[in-house]
């Protein structure tokens, strides 16, 4: 990580600079015949010291300083937008993203969907082999999420071993929509399921998921993500395992 300079090291990188070229500059006119008077010495002095001052100033205070000041606008932008565990996206940029995926869904007539992921027997794992075990299955989990979704999707975890997918553009036709989110599903708990490797040990987790049909009615980005969360609660209440659509005939009562 690029630091940033302190008040004291720019005072002192611009004092050496400016010393040791004045020193150059002195040097110079003293060695080298000129015969310029002292008005035009004077100005001659100015012109060299600004001329091997400034880019000196610019590659040893100004540059080190524009990039750490951008490295630390960068930190703070991750922060903002990314879960510093698994470097995914974090709630808030998942729910900027479905709000723009919800418009265009909308616009263009082409079904999406939201699956929200909760892993099963997670806890265990936890309370048997400590926090580092779980943190490291969640890293895993998050990279078996994207080795099956498009660039396109986005994939963030929200919750300590809650994770949302957003995919757009499936299809025009609802029942093909539905079927290649099943499929979809499908693979993210074939792949969660599979085993993880920790210090020796191998754990083991599975997978409930929520799915919510992203339709051309223009739903809100809260009530969309909580209508996945009703599917999920009642994927877990089959049992775990399994994949569950949000219907609203039957989750709303």
């Amino acid at each position: 990580m690029v630091k940033l300079l302190t008040t004291r090291q720019v005072i002192v990188r611009i004092a050496l600079i400016m010393a040791s070229a004045e020193f150059l500059v002195m040097t110079a006119l003293k060695v080298i015949p000129h015969g310029a008077g002292t008005c035009s010495e004077a100005a001659l002095d100015t012109a060299l010291l600004a001329l091997l001052s400034v880019p000196a100033v610019y590659i040893w205070v100004i540059k080190p300083f524009a990039n750490a000041r951008d490295a630390a606008l960068e930190q703070v932008r991750q922060l903002a937008n990314v879960d510093p565990l698994t470097q995914l996206a974090n709630r808030r940029l998942l729910s900027k993203h479905l709000e723009k995926a919800i418009a265009s869904i909308v616009r263009h007539r082409i079904f999406g969907a939201l699956l929200l992921m909760d892993l099963d027997r997670f806890k265990p794992v936890n309370d048997a082999h400590g926090h580092n075990a779980g943190d490291a299955v969640l890293i895993e989990v998050a990279k078996r999420m994207q080795s099956i979704t498009r660039s396109e999707d986005i994939v963030a975890r929200v919750g300590g071993d809650e994770f949302l997918v957003l995919i757009s553009h499936l299809d025009a036709d609802e029942r093909t929509a539905r079927d290649k989110t099943a499929l979809i599903a499908s693979k993210l708990i074939h792949l969660v399921n599979e085993p993880y490797e920790f210090h020796g040990e191998t754990l083991r987790v599975g997978a409930s998921i929520g799915i919510r049909i992203l339709g051309f009615e223009g739903v809100a980005t809260d009530t969309a993500i909580g209508e996945a969360d009703l599917a999920m609660y009642r994927a877990k209440q089959a049992g775990g395992g399994c994949a569950v659509f949000f219907e609203p005939n039957e989750d709303k009562h």
